[in-house]
């Protein structure tokens, strides 16, 4: 059994649901200073309170995963993308003093949403300039990162994180549309719509982009006859597109949120084309970077009893906030 395989797996279905679990409160944060008052700003907190936290466990998992599983890509990777995961962190740190302060004080409350706005923006930039970095590929030699300091901020980096802001935007959007009472909805249809228009414009010149600068990756998405079937990926994409703003035009948040989701999901399996086997893209295969057979046993042991678990408990929070939010309660 090829228990590297299993780990590349699950540390990918970690990431994947870090990034659409956390992607729509990262994106609240961003659309917070557009409220038009303080009790809209209450709302958009309280209609994320019951689960963000909890969303943040899939990068706890992803991250940790990789030490555990993949100590040779975590040594390669982190010395690569140390400035911009720094700034990641203290912007989530950010993020968590905002939302605990912010409802015990009145005068000071400008300060408390000004730092979960730019805590949320960092968070989020970062995350598309690390995945950005990933994309275009680290230096690697003798098994170590050989890179300079800032081979993270590069042109490419930077629209990769301009992307993962359009699209955290755009599932943040989605959710508030679900989660407010009606009155507070108009303002939220038309954002989501601007960035879902950003965000498929920049998708469309991305992956344009990374196959013009990767000959690698170019073969792997226009070579016969598998191009045949990755084609299905951006049909799929368009339709998706399709749906995406008929539904938003019909007045349809949650099938517009299941949309975006959608677009994410083949946006996911689309970097999984252009990197797999490869965990360093194009420098470490995950069969190289992994633990001993004897490790991976032990730790998938564990993996066994406690996704369950997580899965259990994220969905049971999920259920039980389900609905519109109260006007009168909230968090505090």
């Amino acid at each position: 059994m090829d228990y590297a395989l299993i780990w590349y797996i699950l540390i990918a279905v970690a990431v994947f649901a870090y990034v659409i679990l956390d992607g729509f409160d990262l994106g609240i944060g961003i659309l917070f200073l557009g409220a038009d008052s303080s009790k809209e700003r209450d709302l958009m907190m309280n209609s994320i309170a019951p689960v963000w936290d909890g969303n943040e466990t899939w990068l706890v998992l992803g991250g940790g995963g990789l030490f555990a599983v993949f100590p040779l890509a975590y040594s390669v990777v982190m010395p690569a993308v140390y400035a911009p995961l720094t700034m990641m962190l203290l912007g989530l740190i950010f993020r968590g003093v905002a939302f605990e302060y912010r409802f015990r004080t009145r005068r000071g409350q400008f300060l408390w949403d000004s730092s979960f706005f730019i805590g949320s923006l960092i968070a989020t930039f970062t995350q598309g300039m690390m995945l950005g970095t990933l994309l275009q590929g680290v230096d690697v030699v003798d098994r170590q990162y050989s890179g300079g300091w800032f081979d993270w901020f590069t042109p490419f980096s930077v629209f990769c994180g301009l992307v993962t802001v359009a699209a955290y935007c755009l599932l943040g959007a989605c959710w508030l549309l679900i989660k407010l009472p009606a009155p507070y909805q108009a303002r939220y249809y038309r954002t989501a719509k601007k960035c879902a228009l950003a965000m498929v414009v920049m998708v469309v010149i991305l992956s344009l982009w990374l196959p013009l600068g990767n000959s690698e990756i170019a073969a792997r998405w226009f070579s016969f006859p598998q191009a045949l079937l990755f084609l299905l990926i951006p049909a799929g994409s368009a339709y998706l597109v399709f749906l995406l703003f008929k539904d938003l035009i019909a007045h349809k948040p949650v099938k517009a949120y299941l949309a975006s989701l959608g677009l994410f999901f083949l946006a996911f399996v689309g970097f999984g084309v252009s990197t797999y086997p490869y965990i360093v893209p194009h420098s470490l295969t995950y069969a190289e970077a992994a633990a001993p057979d004897t490790s991976l046993i032990f730790l998938l042991s564990g993996a066994v009893v406690l996704l369950p678990l997580i899965i259990a408990y994220t969905a049971y929070s999920y259920w039980v906030f389900r609905g519109k939010i109260n006007e009168d309660e909230g968090y505090h």
